[in-house]
């Protein structure tokens, strides 16, 4: 604490020093006029001047001060002389009185009215407040008339050291990369001091490290930390603890202080090769297990965090490399053997595995250090279960022609229960898949034998179903698709396309085509269809008609004359003869209709029957129907003349002895379902008060219908 208690008393009495010193050159260098207040002060040697040195300076010309200084946080028994103010104007008659104005007049500073002494009577703080401006006046004593104008003048708080340093952001925390340089910027911190940086040395600042060498560093005036070890290692300590010291007076003894914290934390890189925890993994497995099940896991530790953690995993040998395969599960970060095929314990009971961890991101700076990467040996033991049976082949094709006998074999199907204790087998036909029952099954042998006759027209495949059972576990169950095959015979005639009419002009030429047909056949030869056509052999001289076979196994039937009259012939039976070429072949007989027509002289047939020979030659069609139409007119428009003259002639009273009703209906144009229909009875008319037997103008019925009853 001495020491300290000097050092600010050096600091305090350093600046006065220097003004004592220079305050002789300015007393000369400010010459004032004698109507002017003098302004005198000084934190200290002014108060310590004699009243007889104060009349020396003043009767030199007079000098004046426009700031006085006190110093801050100064605390005493008496209130503090700030300075005095004092007129040329003042005789010593004591006849003249000051008064002072401003910023803290008469609560922070007071003046003795008569001397003109200014004290402070208040514990000043600069950081409060660093400066008040006051009004300084000289007036009469017995008049309170002004001597002369106001001054105004500064009193400054001059700064002492009060103010420790301090980090308004702390603690504080930084990151930097593990195995970094010597010398790798951290981060860096600031504090502030409240005390004045321009005067003296309160606000400079010095930063130090208290705790956290020797792995960090501090530039002393920036503040800027460092790593001060290379390549720290975040494996073996990740987090560092560092205590900054920020110092005022230059860092000098006696000087204030403040600390903070910063937390330095090494981020991973990747400068650790994954690790197989162990050297070698056993596995077993059940021959009968799901294709694409998880065997086993494999794990590949890895010092690293994060991404530079990451591992992929691969089968890079062994005898297993078709049937299994390992993926990469990046959430557990280990490796997932799957099964890619399927196994059989008979043929192989065990495989061997190589497998490779390898890191999936590389950094370049560490890789010198070797390859980032392991590898480990896998040992996959296959378990005996009990199988199902299997069939000799995943799908069956038979070919059966239409014509099988009932009960004959058409195929056979073979299964065997691959296990070592061989199991018998029985087999089946699923009936959902043959319905009609059509194909049984030998349950011994698999033989597949014909149970009705079957059709090729009707259906060409037939797609069944065979089950294999184990005969000692029947929950052992098999199934194979069998496709059957129904081949062609030629049990089928050939017959026309279609319903062929023929028809034939009158006035045709010999050897004009008169119908072109083909023929059908519902059966499929292998090398297709070819047809022979014939005539009934009563009818190879035919004398009218003749045929001709085309290169596209279609028939012409040609006329061998012309003349043909159909008043004398009107239809001509043409009976013809195809034959297919099967083996053996099969024919039928075919009857070609052949109407005898008019035509016109361009070919174009008008009519075929023999009524229209009473008609004028040459009338068209066209015409034939619009005469008919005039005539169907011309019947009508007689019918309704003869209706309307009946009508007419009927009276329109009735007699009274007469039993008769007759209803008015009158129906509005704009319609409106039943309520346009009104009905009045006829006695109502023919009342003799009424309307004398007639009917007027307005109740005329547009319609009458008549209801007659006895």
């Amino acid at each position: 604490m001495p020491e300290r208690l000097a050092d600010m008393l050096l600091d305090l009495w350093t600046p006065l020093i220097i003004l004592w010193i220079t305050l002789p050159p300015c007393i000369y260098m400010a010459p004032m006029n004698q109507s002017q207040i003098l302004m005198s002060g000084s934190p200290l040697e002014l108060n310590r001047l004699s009243e007889e040195q104060r009349i020396l300076n003043r009767s030199k010309r007079g000098w004046v001060w426009n700031q006085m200084f006190v110093l801050e946080e100064f605390s005493g028994p008496e209130p503090i002389l700030v300075g005095r103010l004092h007129t040329d104007l003042d005789p010593g008659s004591k006849k003249i009185k000051y008064i002072l104005s401003g910023d803290g007049a008469g609560t922070i500073f007071q003046i003795n009215d008569i001397t003109g002494d200014i004290h402070a009577i208040k514990r000043l703080d600069r950081e409060e407040k660093a400066e008040y401006t006051l009004t300084a006046q000289a007036v009469d004593w017995e008049t309170n008339k002004p001597l002369e104008p106001p001054s105004e003048f500064i009193i400054k708080v001059q700064d002492i050291n009060d103010n420790a340093p301090e980090f308004l952001n702390g603690p504080y925390h930084a990151t930097v990369p593990e195995m970094s340089i010597l010398g790798t910027s951290v981060t860096n911190v600031t504090a502030t001091d409240a005390d004045d940086p321009v005067y003296g040395n309160s606000a400079k600042l010095v930063y130090s490290i208290l705790e956290g060498q020797p792995y960090f560093s501090i530039e002393p005036e920036t503040a800027i930390i460092k790593t001060a070890l290379p390549n720290m290692d975040r494996e073996a300590k990740e987090e560092y603890l560092v205590v900054i010291q920020a110092k005022d007076m230059g860092g000098h003894s006696g000087g204030l202080s403040g600390t903070t914290t910063l937390t330095v934390t090494l981020t991973d890189v990747n400068d650790n090769p994954p690790k197989f925890a162990q050297s070698l993994y056993h596995f077993s497995v059940p021959e009968d297990v799901v294709l694409g099940t998880a065997i086993g896991r494999v794990k590949a530790n890895d010092q690293d965090i994060g991404e530079n953690a990451q591992s992929s995993y691969d089968i890079i040998d062994g005898d297993g490399t078709a049937l299994f395969e390992i993926t990469s599960d990046t959430q557990a970060q280990d490796g997932v053997i799957r099964l890619r095929k399927p196994l059989d314990f008979e043929t192989k009971k065990s495989y061997t595995l190589k497998v490779e961890a390898a890191n999936v991101y590389i950094d370049p700076r560490f890789s010198s250090r070797g390859p980032f990467k392991d590898t480990a040996t896998v040992k996959i033991v296959v378990e005996d279960a009990d199988e199902p049976p299997v069939f000799s082949s995943p799908t069956y094709l038979l070919e059966v022609h239409e014509n099988a006998a009932l009960n004959s074999v058409i195929g056979q199907v073979t299964a065997r229960d691959p296990d070592i204790t061989s199991s018998p087998i029985r087999f089946s036909i699923d009936r959902h898949t043959d319905l009609e029952r059509q194909f049984n099954i030998n349950a011994d042998d698999g033989k597949i034998t014909l149970a009705t006759p079957l059709d090729r027209e009707l259906s060409v495949w037939h797609n069944i179903t065979i089950i294999a059972t184990e005969i000692r576990n029947h929950s052992q169950i098999s199934r194979v698709p069998v496709a059957i095959k129904v081949l062609d015979v030629n049990d089928n005639a050939p017959e026309f396309a279609s319903e062929y009419e023929a028809f034939l002009c009158e006035n045709g030429k010999p050897g004009q085509v008169i119908q072109t047909v083909s023929a059908m056949d519902k059966d499929d030869p292998k090398n297709g269809h070819y047809f022979l056509y014939s005539l009934l052999p009563e009818m190879v001289n035919n004398p009218n008609f003749t045929i001709k076979k085309n290169e596209d196994n279609s028939l012409s039937i040609l006329a061998k004359h012309n003349g043909f009259n159909r008043q004398k012939q009107e239809v001509y039976l043409l009976p013809i003869i195809i034959s297919d070429s099967g083996n053996p072949p099969l024919s039928s007989t075919s009857t070609l209709t052949i109407r005898v027509c008019g035509c016109s002289s361009d070919g174009v047939v008008q009519s075929c029957n023999v009524e229209a020979y009473v008609l004028p030659i040459g009338l068209s069609m066209g015409a034939l129907i619009a005469i008919l139409a005039c005539i169907i007119l011309l019947l009508v428009i007689v019918v309704l003349f003869v209706t309307l003259r009946r009508h007419k002639n009927e009276p329109l009273i009735i007699k009274d002895d007469e039993d008769v009703r007759e209803n008015i209906i009158r129906y509005d144009d704009e319609g409106g379902g039943e309520e346009d229909t009104e009905a009045f009875d006829i006695a109502t008319l023919q009342n003799p008060d009424g309307i004398n037997g007639f009917l007027p103008p307005l109740l005329t019925p547009i319609f009458m219908v008549t209801h007659r009853t006895s």
